[in-house]
C-alpha cells in the first residue's frame, strides 16, 4: 500500500504580535524571515524546516492554546555550545525558565520567547 502522508516540514506559533515575534527570532536565528506580512512571518530554518509566525487574533480557525504548550529544540553538538547558547539567550535577556540541567536524555536548559513558546537547547547523551 502507498503512503500519501507528506512529511512534516513546517512549525507554526500562534503570536500576540508578529512584528515583536519577528524582531525576536531575527535576533535569535540571526537572520531575517522569507516572508512577512503584518498578520504572519516566515522563516526558513537551516534544517530546511520552516519556521511560521501567525497573528493568534487572525488564524483561522482561532487556536485554542498559545504559547507554552509546545517546544522548539534547539539541538547542540558539545556542552561547551549549549553553555556559550545559555550565555547568549541570558545576555539578549529571554526568560530562562529551566537552568542547564541534566536529564535522561542529555543536558538542556529552556528558555521562553515573547510569547511563552519554550526554547529547549539540548546535547543528547552521548555527545
Amino acid at each position: 500500500m502507498e503512503n500519501f502522508m507528506s512529511d512534516p516540514n513546517f512549525v507554526l506559533l500562534y503570536v500576540d504580535d508578529p512584528s515583536a515575534s519577528v524582531r525576536f527570532y531575527s535576533d535569535l536565528l540571526g537572520h531575517q524571515p522569507v516572508d512577512a506580512s503584518p498578520d504572519f512571518a516566515m522563516f526558513r530554518l537551516a534544517s530546511g524546516v520552516m519556521l511560521g509566525l501567525w497573528s493568534k487574533h487572525t488564524a483561522e480557525p482561532k487556536p485554542a492554546a498559545t504559547g507554552g504548550g509546545t517546544e522548539l529544540g534547539f539541538p547542540e553538538q558539545t556542552m561547551e555550545n549549549l553553555r556559550a547558547t545559555f550565555r547568549r539567550w541570558s545576555e539578549k535577556g529571554l526568560k530562562i525558565v529551566q537552568p542547564v540541567t541534566q536529564m535522561n536524555f542529555g543536558h538542556t536548559f529552556v528558555a521562553l520567547d515573547p510569547d511563552g513558546h519554550r526554547l529547549r537547547a539540548f546535547v543528547p547523551t552521548g555527545n
